[in-house]
């Protein structure tokens, strides 16, 4: 072949080739600037969404604190007593009721008048719920993962007083007290582990468990934030059954039936091993309630 046509070939394959590696290269910065582009708008949908969220968190900040005053107000001038509730308790009793402020204030003025009757002292003493105390059924210590105090209730450990259930219900109201003051103002709401190991027909007391029940959803709304219960027998169903139609919406999304075989790793999803009671594979002894 002479000499100029090899020449020539040789050029045009050259420029060929140069052609392909500049197309690959404009290839490869097109999917950078595409792959680019993507990541910038997941960025971007990422961001618009937290910041729907925030705006959605404020705005709904500040519903209820417009709703706060407007509770306030009106139970003020029903109660003048009220006056010196803080505005998380009255926030609680909005919740509870769907920031309706008409039914929030009548539960609360409701509420006002029990405290005052049932508690006219402040607090319920020891000494008023001594043999409940006795039975050594309720224990409070630790706190979850979002800093909620735990308070641990065995279900066979309490008998029924035939007579009346008036020492059951201030015990109630000591217990819950006790674990109320145990939050804080970033954290208000507390977790309950229902251990009913060996429960039986001796320990039944339905009486009791709604008058318990109406206590903590009439009372200390927006204070339960989960229940465990644990270890429940089969026999227990049935007063179950009776129970359940008594609790309402809102409380029945936070109870949870723990399996006995998931058992531990279940409450480790919620506190930390450290803080578990010894007796569910943790390492924190129970205290009893005083």
């Amino acid at each position: 072949m002479p000499f100029m046509a090899i020449t020539t070939v040789s050029s045009s394959l050259y420029f060929l080739a140069e052609d392909c590696d500049q197309n690959k290269l404009k290839q490869g910065i097109r999917k950078e600037e595409i792959s680019s582009m993507t990541k910038t708008r997941e960025m971007d949908t990422t961001d618009d969404a937290h910041q729907a969220q925030q705006h959605k968190a404020t705005s709904k900040g500040m519903v209820e604190q417009t709703k706060t005053s407007l509770l306030r107000a009106a139970v003020e001038r029903q109660d003048p007593s009220s006056k010196g509730v803080d505005d998380s308790t009255l926030r609680r009793f909005l919740r509870a009721r769907d920031l309706d402020v008409q039914r929030a204030s009548a539960m609360f003025l409701k509420y006002l008048k029990w405290r005052r009757e049932f508690v006219p002292n402040g607090s319920i003493s020891p000494s008023e719920v001594s043999n409940e105390i006795a039975q050594n059924k309720v224990f409070v210590q630790g706190t979850d993962k979002k800093g909620r105090p735990i308070m641990v209730a065995f279900g066979s450990r309490h008998y029924q007083n035939k007579e009346s259930s008036e020492e059951l219900k201030r015990f109630v109201v000591y217990v819950l007290d006790k674990i109320c003051a145990r939050t804080s103002p970033e954290q208000e709401k507390f977790v309950v582990l229902a251990d009913l190991q060996g429960w039986g027909y001796a320990n039944s007391d339905v009486r009791g468990c709604l008058a318990a029940l109406a206590i903590l959803q009439d009372y200390y709304p927006e204070r339960l934030g989960k229940l465990f219960i644990v270890n429940a027998p089969y026999i227990f169903m049935a007063v179950w059954k009776i129970i359940y139609p008594f609790i309402d919406n809102n409380t029945k999304k936070k109870i949870v039936f723990v399996e006995n075989k998931k058992l531990k790793s279940t409450l480790l999803e919620d506190i930390d091993e450290s803080l578990t009671p010894d007796i569910y594979g943790g390492r924190l002894p129970l205290v009893p309630v005083l």
